[in-house]
């Protein structure tokens, strides 16, 4: 037989208290006017009794239902944007929410269901997030809750929560000169000229912007600029590789971790030592970047950050321009 569920008349009972008073101290109401001493009974009786707020009462008094939805494309089952998740999910415990994760695919028709099974549980709010920053496709359904974009941005929804990539690349470049590595520097994975028709995500355009300020402020320029579409180890070691045949290179800067992998081998290969003969500096602090050896010197993606920010805006809404999170350096042995 299911043991019956314990009411706030109950606890209100057992502290000698009126039922009105007792929902006045559990739902901590500022200014009660009622003794210390009533405050302590009614915290007793709750917890002698086991007592439960009524989630679903409070709901329909206050038209707040305390959830928040996660909707994401690829978040929740990459590795590389599981941040997102474990900041929001800190940030809703802290403001007393829980969080329902739903994951799309990045497949329009799921995304529709997703939103629509989040209104119909009557969410608080909605936080779009994506693996990799972008203009995020929002189903155009009415959506009359808060919604705040993370990791991306949207027409629809001004209010978003993005890495400072503007200020990280001006830090990989900072951080080769404080190194002392000021001539020969190879940019690995972008050309600004061979890309010029191609898209690539607004927030790596402000990393190239960051870069490109950073080299010009500092007086310095690329040896060459290497571009290739897919920044993965493959990549990183065939342009390295191509590299290292016509050119002296004293410094790498590489777009990303993955690209730095391949860049490492190719190196090794050549007989050059890290940072003795050739220095690295890259981004996004990948899981790999602290197992190489000599360990990667990188811009790190803020994610976990960035998912407590957007439940912070979702819940004090207000702010309708893009957060921007700043990219902590992580400073390894791949400077010397």
């Amino acid at each position: 037989m299911a043991k019956k569920r314990v009411t706030l008349a109950d606890v209100a009972k057992l502290a000698g208290l009126s039922t009105a008073a007792a929902s006045m101290i559990l739902t901590g109401r500022p200014d009660t006017r009622l003794s210390a001493d009533a405050h302590a009974k009614v915290h007793a009786a709750a917890t002698s009794l086991g007592y439960r707020p009524n989630v679903a009462a409070r709901a329909l008094r206050t038209d707040k239902t305390r959830t928040i939805a996660f909707i994401s494309d690829y978040v929740a089952t990459t590795r590389f944007a599981s941040g997102l998740i474990r900041g929001a999910l800190a940030g809703a415990e802290a403001a007393t929410h829980v969080m329902m994760v739903l994951e799309t695919g990045g497949e329009p028709a799921r995304e529709i269901q997703a939103v629509e099974a989040a209104l119909d549980r009557q969410v608080d709010g909605l936080i779009f997030a994506a693996m990799r920053s972008r203009e995020v496709f929002v189903p155009d359904i009415s959506i009359n809750v808060p919604t705040v974009m993370l990791n991306g941005t949207s027409a629809r929804f001004p209010v978003s929560v993005l890495p400072d990539e503007y200020q990280g690349g001006r830090a990989a470049v900072d951080l080769l000169v404080r190194a002392g590595i000021t001539q020969d520097i190879l940019l690995l994975g972008y050309n600004a000229n061979e890309e010029a028709d191609l898209f690539r995500s607004e927030t790596l355009t402000r990393r190239f912007a960051g870069i490109r300020d950073g080299m010009a402020e500092a007086g310095l320029s690329f040896i060459a600029e290497l571009s290739c579409w897919d920044w993965e180890p493959r990549q990183g070691y065939e342009l390295t590789r191509q590299a290292l045949q016509s050119h002296r290179v004293r410094g790498l800067l590489c777009l990303n971790d993955r690209l730095a992998f391949g860049a490492y081998q190719a190196l090794s290969e050549a007989g050059l030592s890290i940072p003795r003969d050739v220095g690295l500096v890259s981004f996004d602090n990948d899981e790999l970047a602290s197992y190489l050896r000599p360990g990667l010197t990188t811009i790190g993606l803020p994610h976990e950050d960035m998912g407590r920010r957007a439940v912070e805006l979702l819940l004090n809404s207000g702010k309708v321009k893009p957060t921007l999170v700043p990219m902590p350096v992580l400073v390894r042995g791949s400077l010397p």
